[in-house]
């Protein structure tokens, strides 16, 4: 049975305003930038340049008074959309003018690369069918990874071409023979392989051969002494079995000059520099590419007009006056979220650094002070949403280097003083020991555990596996080294 109520509630809900804001906050240096000249093409009502001052005159070049706009003809300014495409348009350039191509290179692409060695291959037009089939299938990392049954019903559905697992194994021998060496490959074994088997023949590339095609399972798990044992070698022998293996390539498609330039390069800009002057440090924002920003006195103005004039006012003049309120109300919107957001990174900023003072003093994890969102929400006064939206993808310059902010946040454990201390301090700890190990017998995770016990750190070992895991460090039998 349906039945109709009225009913209050009480409902919170951000305005447009707000909303820019919180999107403000979280894009970087970078993205502001873009977003900025988005903005400023999209609103015809934002400008560039500092805000005027109520003693300010605003120079238009487009009057012909010397800027008085007073007598301007509000309904001829609404129509300059409309003037004629022709009018618009001027013939500068004469037959007698030179014209010139100016030239551009251009580089081939990895895939592009196979196939011109491809032409050069005397074969049937099948066989190149199923090459160029075979080509296509290569990964940019040079791997062909699809299994030679799936390839062989593709060819006959797309190709129409009849043929079989040993036709197709054929061309894949014959495009294993390409440059570069490895590509083709099915695993990264065979990739090896391949490219052993084209060097020069010498003990160390004997070796290494054997090893790749008998024990790449024992080389892969670092038993270098069942190695020794199976190949009744020396261990000066598999050193150098093992330095030609290591100069090998694992992902030939990458070494393609061409491909390279497919490949787009990460750029990091600092969005805060820090400033050390004899113990100040002092943060500053990254806005030398941000330009000021303004409302158009020349919208300003029109709306101004429509505000002043008495007397009966045209459809067409009110939609056109609300037109440019809304673009008005637009743009000062987007001022505020800027200056707003500024104003929070700063602050937000000069707390961490003031939080971590000893850290950007001396540049040393050690001096790092366990610190979480809430600690600087609490020093701030914003909310611990803000002060993740302000950490996230932002990098700050300092005399040590570049960081990332979310870099100063870390978590606290308490030692045999008694003490609170980071976690990032245990882990520069936890490197520090890896790193002076003996690399013929490297630490396991439980003697890790009991060298940082003696160090004053008392933490179980599944936490040093954890953290070791978080360094991107591996376990001690893939750190064993000759």
């Amino acid at each position: 049975m349906l039945r109709q109520a009225l009913e209050q509630k009480l409902q919170q809900k951000l305005s447009p305003a707000q909303i820019q804001v919180i999107k403000m906050l979280e894009v970087p240096t970078l993205e502001l930038e873009e977003r900025i000249r988005q903005e400023l093409e999209e609103n015809p009502a934002l400008e560039e340049g500092s805000e005027l001052k109520d003693d300010e005159t605003y120079d238009d070049d487009l009057n012909d008074d010397g800027g008085n706009n007073d007598d301007m003809d509000l309904e001829e300014y609404m129509m300059d959309d409309d003037i004629p495409d022709y009018r618009l348009k001027t013939n500068n350039s004469s037959k007698d003018d030179k014209h010139e191509d100016i030239p551009f290179s251009i580089g081939k692409t990895f895939h592009e690369h196979l196939i011109e060695q491809l032409g050069l291959q005397s074969i049937t037009d099948k066989q190149r069918v199923i090459a160029e089939y075979v080509i296509g299938n290569i990964d940019d990392e040079g791997y062909l990874r699809r299994p030679v049954e799936s390839m062989v019903d593709d060819i006959v559905f797309q190709s129409g071409v009849n043929t079989n697992e040993e036709e197709v194994e054929e061309m894949i021998s014959l495009v294993q023979e390409f440059d570069p060496a490895g590509v083709g490959a099915t695993s990264l074994q065979d990739c090896l392989k391949l490219q052993l088997e084209r060097k020069t023949y010498r003990r160390e590339v004997d070796i290494a051969l054997k090893i790749i095609e008998n024990y790449f399972e024992e080389f892969s798990k670092k038993h270098y002494d069942k190695i020794i044992k199976y190949l009744s070698i020396t261990e000066d022998e598999l050193r150098d079995a093992i330095t030609e293996i290591a100069h090998l390539n694992p992902k030939p498609g990458n070494a393609w000059g061409g491909n390279l330039l497919e490949k787009s390069m990460t750029t990091v800009v600092p969005d805060f520099i820090l400033e050390n002057d004899e113990g100040k440090l002092r943060v500053h924002l990254n806005d030398s590419n941000v330009p000021d920003l303004r409302i158009s006195t020349t919208y300003n103005d029109l709306f101004q007009t429509y505000t002043d004039q008495k007397g009966e006012k045209n459809t067409a003049l009110k939609e056109a006056v609300m037109f440019a309120k809304q673009k008005i109300d637009s743009a000062r919107w987007f001022i505020d979220a800027i200056k707003q957001r500024h104003q929070t990174l700063l602050t937000t900023m000069q707390a961490i650094v003031n939080y971590q003072r000893e850290f950007f003093l001396e540049g040393d994890d050690v001096y790092m002070k366990p610190m979480i969102l809430k600690d600087i929400a609490d020093i701030t006064g914003y909310d611990i949403s803000t002060i993740s939206r302000v950490s996230n993808s932002k990098y700050i310059q300092t005399e040590f280097g570049v960081y990332p902010v979310k870099y100063f946040f870390s978590e606290s454990m308490t030692n045999d003083s008694g003490e609170e201390v980071s976690t990032r301090e245990i882990k520069k700890i936890l490197q520090d020991c890896v790193e002076n190990e003996d690399k013929r017998k490297p630490l396991n995770d439980d003697a890790l555990a009991d060298v940082l016990k003696t160090k004053g750190y008392p933490i179980a070992r599944r936490t040093v596996a954890k953290y070791r895991e978080q360094l991107n460090i591996p376990v001690a039998r893939l750190r064993k080294e000759l």
